[in-house]
């Protein structure tokens, strides 16, 4: 239910409304359709120029698409990635029936003290740099940039990257198979040039990656990806066993209560 704007605030009345729709599509309200700027209006008791506003901006955010006499449409994410373990973009969009391919912008060697720094190698030591925009179907999903050790790394320099993984390639053609690591994932919005790739709007989200993978114990990858929110969603699942209140006893992060939240 669309929720009483505060006329007397300082924030506009489309923001408001803006504010409010975020919230109501997070919470999943619009599964069936959007409503359309009739309803809208007479839901907030606003202008259309208000309502068109807030629409604007969804759209422009990469939530909505907006087609002439057919209305606003929910954009919901067509990639659904499994979290927990480590995975590769190119299977799981092959997986759930896309054709993947990259459109490689970069595949040199160079060095990078940063980089050589995270793969535990000396900073003047040669680096194989990969930087490939990754397309599903005709999108352009993601924007990859891999560092690995040239010492193991260097036949990849030959391969062509158009439809295939770095993770096969570098099992096939280096011996090396990436067996642990980590992965941080947080909001971001755009660069210019991020958004010039990936052809999407200033403030539409993405999701910032960065990965660490080892063989053994030995770092073979550092890299850095922007993926398109609108397209590509990460989904934790479990099981019914262990309660969650259980595992925190367990694991004795529950303590005496003081004035703090947990969540």
């Amino acid at each position: 239910m669309a929720r009483t704007l505060d006329r007397q605030s300082p924030l506009p009345l489309w923001a408001q409304v803006l504010d409010d729709l975020r919230a109501r599509l997070d919470a999943g309200e619009f599964t069936e359709r959007f409503p359309t700027d009739r309803e809208l209006v007479a839901a907030y008791q606003v202008s259309r120029h208000t309502v068109r506003e807030a629409v604007r901006r969804l759209q422009a955010e990469g939530l909505l698409d907006r087609e002439r006499g057919r209305g606003s449409f929910v954009r919901t994410p067509r990639i659904e990635q499994p979290l927990g373990r480590l995975y590769s973009l190119f299977g799981s969009v092959e997986a759930q029936g896309y054709e993947q391919r990259s459109i490689v912008r970069a595949l040199t060697e160079r060095s990078d003290p940063e980089a050589a720094r995270v793969l535990g190698v000396t900073a003047d030591d040669p680096l194989v740099y990969i930087e490939r925009v990754r397309m599903v179907a005709d999108d352009p999903v993601a924007l990859d940039c891999s560092w690995l050790p040239a010492a193991i790394a260097r036949p990849l320099l030959g391969v062509d990257f158009t439809h295939t993984a770095l993770y096969v390639e570098l099992a096939q053609r280096c011996g090396v198979t990436p067996t642990s690591g980590w992965e941080r994932i947080r909001p971001a919005l755009p660069t210019a040039e991020q958004r010039r790739i990936l052809g999407i709007g200033p403030r539409q989200p993405l999701f910032a990656l960065e990965r660490v993978a080892r063989a053994g114990s030995r770092t073979v990858e550092w890299r850095h990806s922007v993926v398109r929110g609108d397209l590509y969603a990460f989904v934790a699942r479990w099981d019914g066993g262990e309660s969650v209140s259980t595992r925190l006893e367990r694991d004795h992060i529950v303590a005496a209560p003081r004035s703090v939240a947990g969540g």
